[in-house]
């Protein structure tokens, strides 16, 4: 390994939790600027803590996060200890590193952004200024290391190629699909968004992919190319649903109970069992039938079709459906859902159901009109009640022009603006008389879930 940056531990200033948090946020300030110069230049300096961690690299457009959430539980469940870095968080943004299931404590976050900040500045004139993202990745694979893992599960923030992720090679390499989304930064066509995410595939690696169509041969040349082993997965059979589990059939396990919601979450489940089967193959770890049936029946994803029970004001309850559906694959994914899971919900064994509420934000850099259209397409959603509202970030779309939108969608639809999510939510839960489902972003999932769930592990220190 490199030598370390002399004193950089030592002379490194003491941060609050609240004062850290501030640090890297505003880094954002210096937007995408995708490229490995910077993060390597960091890892160096820090000793290089990625060579002590292996596992997988997961890329691809849709499914990242529930693959990494499926096999860590089935890993968890064999008795390994497992890192995960979920993006974005919801509550908060220690949510991004987590051990065990549990996320990077406070103290532990402010520390190691003190140490990586004076690096930053130090390279800065040379390579320029080191993204929020670029810190965020030193710092995870400093705890990572730090933690004495079995096993790293890490999702590409965008792309593959030239994300800061892709600094490290864990010796297994995932592409869970691939669809259009940031063109401007990935290119105009599947192809060419295929190129960049099958980038993260070096020799060496065991590769899996869950692709179809046009993206397809572009993998399997990039695994020809590096001379590595690919496995193509194919949707678990879906055998059927309750209101909490997805029931499917996986050719070497058989009938498997998954606790996600979501037919797609068949897709998922196949590309996490073969991930699984190449961290096996590449010798890092060992999920057995058993763990990996333990660990799918009870994986949580919070804030993807996420049903909760709320109590209202008046002692009466409500359902409530989370779920980000911020592009059109995530927009049809939650058009399905709700269909199959109407019955299942209230009054839907009803020959008239109650109708569902919609609460929904969106951010003006998305295919809004593809979203609204995917959802837009769902018997459940016929006749709904639709409240917009706006987050207070800058990309975010105005409420009335959300509403515009989605009156064009859905002519005659009963479409309300409020001036804030509590607003848009006390409006919700006041009048509803059926299911609430919140979506269209995670930020707006992270920003009612704070309000609705209350998770010691994500209780953020006060700020003095």
């Amino acid at each position: 390994m490199s030598t370390p940056d002399a004193g950089v531990s030592s002379t490194a200033p003491e941060l609050s939790y609240a004062a850290a948090l501030r640090a890297i946020e505003d880094r954002g300030r210096y937007g995408i600027r995708l490229g490995l110069g910077r993060v390597r230049a960091l890892l160096r300096a820090v000793d290089d803590p990625q060579l002590a961690v292996r596992g997988a690299l997961v890329a691809g457009t849709n499914g990242k996060g529930s693959v990494i959430a499926l096999a860590a539980s089935a890993l968890r469940a064999a008795g390994y200890r497992v890192g995960e870095t979920p993006k974005p968080h919801l509550v908060s943004y220690r949510e991004r590193i987590v051990v065990n299931g549990r996320p990077i404590e406070p103290d532990v976050f402010a520390r190691l952004v003190a140490r990586v900040l004076p690096i930053a500045d130090r390279i800065t004139p040379r390579l320029g200024p080191p993204t929020e993202f670029e810190l965020l990745t030193a710092i995870m694979f400093l705890h990572f290391a730090d933690a004495a893992l079995d096993v790293a599960l890490v999702e590409v923030g965008l792309g593959g190629r030239l994300d800061a992720t892709h600094a490290w090679d864990g010796g297994v390499a995932v592409v869970t699909n691939v669809d259009l989304d940031h063109t401007d930064q990935l290119g105009p066509t599947i192809r060419a968004i295929a190129r960049e995410k099958a980038a993260i595939i070096e020799r060496g690696d065991i590769a899996v992919t869950g692709a179809t169509g046009d993206a397809l041969p572009v993998i399997r040349a990039r695994c020809a190319r590096m001379g590595v082993p690919l496995t193509v997965t194919h949707d678990a059979r879906v055998v059927g649903w309750t209101r909490d589990t997805l029931d499917v059939s996986l050719p070497q396990l058989g009938h498997v109970a998954v606790a996600l919601r979501g037919r797609h979450q068949a897709a998922n489940v196949a590309v996490a069992d073969a991930l699984l089967d190449a961290l096996e193959a590449a010798g890092i770890a060992r999920a057995s039938a058993d763990d990996r049936r333990r660990g799918y029946a009870r994986v949580r994803w919070p804030g993807r079709l996420e049903l909760l029970d709320v109590a209202r004001g008046d002692g009466t309850a409500c359902e409530v459906l989370l779920d980000g559906a911020h592009n059109p694959a995530g927009g049809a994914a939650l058009a399905g859902a709700l269909d199959d899971l109407r019955p299942w919900l209230a009054g839907g064994r009803n020959a008239v159901p109650p109708r569902v509420t919609l609460v929904w934000a969106a951010m003006r850099d998305k295919d809004v009109a593809g979203v609204l259209a995917a959802v837009g397409a769902a018997h459940s959603v016929a006749g709904a009640r639709i409240v917009c509202t706006a987050l207070d970030l800058p990309r975010a779309m105005p409420a009335t022009d959300l509403a515009d939108a989605w009156r064009a969608t859905l002519p005659g639809a009963e479409v309300s603006v409020a001036r804030d999510v509590d607003a848009a939510m006390d409006q919700a839960l006041a009048t509803a008389v059926g299911p609430i489902v919140v979506a269209g972003s995670l930020y707006l999932v992270g920003t009612v879930r704070s309000r609705l769930v209350d998770d010691p592990l994500l209780r953020d220190p006060v700020a003095a």
